[in-house]
């Protein structure tokens, strides 16, 4: 704690995001960032509490103090190791994690303005790429045993980088012709720079990662002969099936799942092939997003970049409150209403509307029937019920996208070649060992918790890689 006054004398200050008017005409990061100068003295503000919550808070438990502490002193490369002890990948954390250290911050409970903990963590790890800091870490020592994982999206990026460096030999599947799953067909560009994960995904190879792309299990390979080839597998497929609204007019043309629309995107920005029949263009069209999370806020930013004539977002459950939220009191994540950058771009926000039927012509969509219902608290004290108002409208839509969230993992592929057993929800079911139904197969990330965030997803990927450690320790005695 370099300066034991800072948090008294030094206000947060936000690196804040490009104009409207620039950013809109391009997928470029719309986040910036402080100079070098800013940045340590924002980093001076954290008070090294007795109690970390922010460090309590962090799924894959940042030591937040340590490293602040560093950032301020100037020592980037001892700030970037404490780091990435913790944090396997910080410069996509930096720029897509919610925060949840930030939300537990005292500085958040006394003065509502906590250490800027997301962004400092995205500034050291930017500096000390850019000022060629970090080198490759092989290990000395390569084991003889061989692990496979199935998946290169968070959860199995964290897994294959630990046991790399373990010594283990560790290769990644993945379907599509890149890697990063989500981080790289999911989230925007504006979000998260692809290059950003190429690098990372390169410096993985440097250090002995290997990585299969353009495949998939259960298809071009079967399950059984990855069993057969490798000493552990690890599947870390996520949460593919998105959840569809099968109402009346599903099947007009116009009406998509949000991963078609970014997924697409982000695949023509890397000039990757998409078949003419899967572009879609929201240029001079009307869209109606259907789901308030940051997926639909992802689809409300991609359309304004298309030169959408009207962004309408729309959620079934009611209007978070802002600013502080009594029922979410802190060091918990506060859920209250939150504003994007998308938002921010000019988008119509609505709530308690449920979607009845899609309305088009000669199979075309021309709009969305939409009724208001309200939540109705039960006597004894259980979940809200929703309740229909009978107060309907039509919304004027010529492209309607579905970001409702995802249920499941797939269900074909290595799921059901290998019988993994699965819970109520679909999820592949493990034991205390991170184990699947199949013998030495693990699995980790959303496949197994269902849908959640990029930094859980890391948590439960560095878990498995443990496990999957040693089990492989057993095996070779």
């Amino acid at each position: 704690m370099g300066n034991p006054k800072a948090f008294l004398t030094v206000g947060r200050l936000e690196a804040g995001y490009r104009p409207i008017h620039d950013r809109v005409n391009d997928y470029s990061e719309v986040e910036q960032t402080l100079n070098s100068a800013d940045r340590r003295t924002q980093a001076s503000r954290c008070m090294d509490c007795g109690v970390p919550f922010c460090h309590w808070a962090c799924p894959v438990g940042n030591r937040q103090p340590e490293w602040q502490d560093l950032l301020f002193k100037g020592k980037i490369k001892q700030a970037y190791h404490v780091l990435e002890q913790a944090c396997d990948f910080p410069e996509f954390t930096g720029r897509i994690c919610p925060a949840l250290c930030e939300k537990s911050c005292v500085l958040k409970l006394s003065a509502d303005a906590p250490v800027t903990i997301r962004e400092n963590e995205a500034a050291i790890a930017e500096t000390a790429f850019h000022e060629g800091l970090i080198e490759p870490y092989v290990p000395v020592v390569r084991l003889d045993k061989k692990v496979a994982v199935v998946g290169s999206g968070p959860s199995g990026l964290a897994c294959a980088n630990r046991l790399n460096r373990m010594g283990y030999c560790v290769t990644v599947y993945e379907k599509e012709p890149r890697g990063g799953g989500l981080l790289r067909f999911g989230i925007p560009n504006f979000k998260l720079s692809k290059k950003i994960v190429e690098r990372r995904l390169n410096l993985m190879e440097r250090e002995g990662v290997h990585f299969i792309f353009d495949t998939e299990i259960g298809k071009d390979i079967t399950a059984a002969e990855l069993t057969k080839k490798y000493d552990a597998v690890c599947v870390a497929i996520g949460t593919g099936v998105a959840r569809d609204l099968p109402i009346e007019g599903r099947e007009l043309k116009g009406v998509y799942l949000a991963l078609e629309l970014l997924g697409m995107q982000n695949k023509l920005l890397e000039n990757l092939p998409v078949p003419p029949e899967k572009i879609i263009n929201a240029k001079d069209k009307h869209v109606l997003v259907i789901g308030g999370g940051d997926t639909g806020s992802d689809c409300v930013g991609t359309a304004h970049r298309h030169g959408a004539a009207s962004v309408t977002q729309i959620e079934i459950m009611p209007c978070p409150p802002e600013g502080h939220n009594i029922a979410t009191p802190w060091p918990m994540y506060p859920q209250v209403l939150k504003t994007s950058s998308s938002h921010q771009e000019g988008c119509i926000r609505r709530w308690c509307l449920t979607s009845n039927k899609f309305l088009g012509e000669k199979g075309v969509l021309t709009g969305v029937e939409v009724e208001e219902v309200e939540w109705v608290h039960s006597p004894d004290g259980g979940r809200p019920q929703m309740k229909k108002t009978g107060k309907v409208e039509v919304i004027k839509a010529d492209l309607v996208f579905l970001a409702m969230g995802f249920v499941s993992p797939a269900q074909d592929g290595v799921v059901s070649e290998l019988s993994l057993n699965v819970d109520g929800r679909k999820n592949i079911s493990i034991d205390v060992q991170g184990l699947t139904s199949f013998a030495k197969v693990f699995a980790c990330g959303d496949a197994v918790s269902g849908a959640s965030l990029v930094v859980r997803a890391m948590a439960s990927g560095q878990m498995v890689a443990k496990k999957i450690d040693k089990f492989l320790q057993k095996v070779g005695k």
